[in-house]
């Protein structure tokens, strides 16, 4: 048996809705396959459909199902993946998934094994999207495997169902060919206390937040997994009162950051921070502008941004000015708080750290992308999603980007709605997120890689 544990609550991972944490992504990708999956190295691959083409225009991909069936034993048929596919996007509407799969124009039943979905405009990324684990396909709330989950007392139990039921051949020996994986859900120190004891394999779910709490020293080799993941990792601005209802104001909470350092406390190599929302190395996308203020050193970053924290608070009286910070506990977070605090203290902004339900002037956003296109990033700043700042003209921009066919002017538009976030100071950025693991020795069908995203299934798998 294979004994892992998430960095989570018990509560996430036996969530059966569809607003998942991500312990709850993994357990629904094992026992819920969708028409495509992510495998181990976060290639998309065939899943309850077994081949796929995508016509020329790259607006309609027609998936052939395998031959298998529904937990209860009845056929899966287009027409029935057609209905469960079309009750979840539904479910998903007011989220920000919901957003991303608007896309979609229309699924259909062509034959009794043949899906279609039709895109309002292509989608290079739509096979990663539609390989999210809130796809998988179920009915009545039971999916079609590969694995079946029992919950204990104290965990999930993941078993791998018999091939013949997912419509595979039958396998002579299968069950000798293949282990159970245990799942449970504890705290950062629980867990990486559990790993160091024996008692669990492998550790996920790891944060900038507890990352001090796994051995990242040169004797860890082979143990510590970092993953180089897309996605958000910046301050999002929930007020718009006094200092910050300025985007200049706003704008001099970003130029103060020494970015450089911000991580420096941490030991992460090949971190590479930023200004923007957009990262430079995305998959399919062919220009994507410099950072912002590369001219500049950080010295005059921050004589600007004090000049502006000064003018402030002559125009009030001289008053100190404080900023609240909401972030996770965590002794990362602690470390993370303390850096940001200096860089802030340079320029005379006195940061303070919100309770956890205290309301807070900034919110550390940490967030892995779903697939590698400008439009996930831009997605979720959408003002119909946020509790945050937002921009009605970026969201009008991303609309009108998503009905251009021509890919350049596509394009312009979307790095037009960035520059209108940008220059509204609604977040802050700093660079990508953090996803860490602990991997022990003997632990099969574990990859790094760039969606956070680690297969329960493989690693049931005994390796022949």
């Amino acid at each position: 048996m294979t004994r892992i544990a998430f960095i989570s609550s018990g509560e996430d991972i036996t969530n059966d809705g569809l607003r998942l944490a991500s312990s709850a992504q993994h357990i629904r990708a094992a026992t819920a396959e969708g028409l495509v999956s992510i495998d181990e190295t976060g290639a998309v691959v065939p899943a309850v459909a077994e081949r796929w083409i995508v016509t020329e225009d790259g607006l309609s991909y027609i998936f052939r199902l395998r031959n298998s069936e529904w937990a209860d034993g009845t056929d899966l048929t287009a027409a029935s993946v057609r209905a469960e596919l079309r009750r979840t996007i539904r479910q998903l509407n007011g989220t920000s998934l919901g957003i991303d799969l608007a896309i979609i124009d229309d699924i259909r039943a062509m034959t009794g094994r043949v899906v279609e979905i039709r895109l309002t405009k292509p989608m290079p990324q739509f096979l990663q999207l539609l390989a999210q684990p809130e796809l998988g396909l179920r009915r009545s709330g039971q999916g079609v495997g590969p694995m079946q989950a029992q919950e204990t007392g104290s965990g999930v139990l993941l078993t791998v169902v018999p091939p013949e039921r997912s419509g595979m051949p039958e396998i002579e020996g299968w069950e000798e060919a293949q282990r159970a994986v245990f799942v449970t859900a504890q705290t950062a120190e629980d867990a990486t206390n559990a790993f160091e004891a024996g008692s669990v394999d492998a550790v996920f779910g790891g944060q900038i937040f507890d990352l001090p709490l796994a051995d990242t020293g040169p004797l860890s080799s082979g143990t510590v997994r970092l993953d180089a993941v897309f996605g958000l990792f910046g301050l999002a601005v929930r007020n718009e009162r006094g200092f910050l209802a300025s985007a200049e104001n706003r704008g001099a909470l970003a130029l103060a950051i020494d970015r450089e350092t911000v991580l420096q406390p941490f030991n992460i190599g090949g971190w590479v921070p930023t200004t923007r929302i957009i990262p430079p190395d995305l998959p399919d996308e062919d220009v994507v502008p410099g950072e912002r203020w590369a001219d500049l050193s950080l010295e005059t970053r921050q004589d600007r941004a004090r000049a502006r924290v000064s003018a402030w608070k002559s125009a009030n009286g001289g008053s100190d000015l404080r900023i609240s910070l909401a972030v996770p506990e965590g002794v990362g977070s602690d470390i993370l708080f303390d850096q940001l605090a200096a860089d802030y203290a340079a320029v005379g902004v006195a940061l303070t750290r919100a309770g956890p339900d205290q309301p807070a002037d900034l919110m550390l956003v940490d967030q892995i992308a779903r697939y590698g296109d400008v439009r996930w990033f831009l997605n979720q700043f959408n003002c119909t999603v946020v509790k945050t700042l937002c921009s009605k003209e970026a969201d009008a921009l991303v609309r009108q980007a998503s009905s251009e066919s021509d890919p350049a002017a596509r394009l312009e538009l979307f790095t037009d709605a960035e520059r209108v976030l940008l220059a509204e100071n609604v977040y802050i950025p700093i660079g990508a997120p953090i996803r860490w693991s602990l991997i022990r020795g003997g632990v099969d069908g574990f990859e790094e890689n760039r969606w956070g995203l680690h297969p329960l299934f493989p690693m049931a798998l005994r390796p022949i």
